[in-house]
């Protein structure tokens, strides 16, 4: 006979089991996200600030990009361009390698580049392409209103279906055959998958894009492809592809910088441009504003044909003629007049304190001192000068 002292019942053990199964889906579950928990390994330094375990490493990357950007400076590049960025929301997009999904952190990304884009290149429009369903289309046309795209972005992360690259290529390369023939015309492509469905041969769309002298970038989030490494050699364009997060964010912002301008690529010395003048927000001075003829207050005044736009920089939908202001102009010689490349100086400097800042130096913090006018600086404040600046702020004084 049984001893049923010594068995449970039937619904206590399946009780017992399934409280046993809860308890091995959390366990899985925090194993799945113990990685998550960053913020436990920040320390505060002496200011307050909050910095990641290895600062040092930390500070080799920081001074790494520094001395590439002030390196990359000394190119000749363009300061009118215009970018059209693909980004793929096919059902690859919707995976959750990236947290919570890749098109989430792929908008993400796409926000940070859009507002330094047109901080480094305030004469430029950009505009945006998706490819969702074997198809591609136009998220925001071709413009210089960074908020304006990032809500379109935003609003638009449906995902599904399969990317097709060339769809995507033959209709941003299309956005670009109107423009000036003296702005640089490029493509970035954010692409998720492994796989492109197209309808024909891609590889004639890449020479159309070519022979319409468009640069075609691709940043990839899975493993890199052929036909992207091929498309991207025959246009001139970089790729790259992905390791995570950050370094998914870092090859986007990449390309904010203007790309070096290949020899011949525009015979154009002189631009004819406009600066408009700003009408009044009144209610009563609202006319018919751009190319839809919307009815708004406000806007600029082109001043060779009176027409009416909405924003700056653009061009008159009726003459032709680019409009810009003259801070956007300003705010673009950074690239023909970049600032000197700091040399570290470390002990050996007498420097006490930071000639920007003025905060004081202390054993084996690292200096940095211009080459012309011999003030030293910290390393924030030589990333500062170099990335956002773009010139030496004691020089200036000394110039004045």
């Amino acid at each position: 006979m049984m001893d049923l002292a010594n068995n449970p019942e039937p619904d206590e053990a399946d009780e017992e089991v399934g409280a046993q199964e809860q308890q091995a889906e959390q366990l899985a579950y925090e194993r799945e996200y113990e990685d998550d928990y960053s913020w436990e390994q920040l320390q505060e330094d002496d200011q307050g600030n909050l910095r990641g375990p290895d600062s040092a490493a930390e500070r080799r990357a920081r001074r790494t990009r520094t001395l590439n950007a002030a390196h990359a400076a000394r190119v000749q590049r363009g300061l009118i361009r215009y970018l059209q960025v693909v980004v793929d929301l096919s059902r690859a997009a919707a995976a959750t390698d990236m947290r919570p999904l890749r098109a989430a952190v792929m908008a993400g990304c796409l926000a940070r580049f859009i507002r330094a884009f047109f901080d480094e290149n305030p004469l430029s429009q950009l505009g945006l392409v998706a490819m969702r369903e074997g198809t591609a289309c136009v998220l925001s046309p071709l413009a210089s209103s960074p908020e304006a795209h990032i809500a379109r972005l935003k609003s638009s992360l449906d995902t599904g279906g399969d990317a097709s690259l060339q769809n995507a290529l033959d209709l941003a390369v299309g956005g670009l055959r109107s423009v000036p023939p003296y702005a640089q015309r490029e493509v970035l492509i954010l692409f998720a998958g492994l796989s492109s469905c197209d309808p024909g041969d891609i590889m004639a769309s890449v020479q159309a894009a070519r022979a319409a002298r468009v640069q075609v970038s691709v940043v990839g989030l899975s493993a890199e492809v052929y036909v992207c490494r091929e498309m991207t050699r025959v246009t001139g364009g970089r790729y790259g592809v992905a390791l995570g997060e950050s370094h998914l964010s870092d090859l986007v912002l990449e390309h904010a910088v203007p790309p070096p301008m290949a020899p011949g690529s525009s015979n154009y010395s002189l631009v004819k441009m406009g600066f408009p003048r700003r009408e009044p927000q009144a209610p009563g001075a609202a006319v018919f504003t751009g190319p839809e003829a919307v009815l708004l207050s406000g806007g600029y005044t082109c001043p060779q044909c009176a027409a009416r736009v909405a924003e700056l920089p653009s061009q008159c939908h009726v003459c032709g003629l680019t409009l810009v202001s003259a801070p956007h102009l300003s705010r673009s010689y950074h690239h023909l007049f970049p600032a000197p490349v700091f040399v570290e100086t470390g002990a050996e400097d007498e420097a006490k304190r930071c000639a920007g800042c003025g905060h004081d130096f202390a054993s084996g913090d690292l200096t940095f001192q211009c080459p012309e006018c011999r003030q030293t600086y910290c390393l924030d404040c030589d990333a500062y000068i170099h990335e956002v600046l773009h010139n030496c702020p004691t020089c200036e004084l000394t110039c004045r």
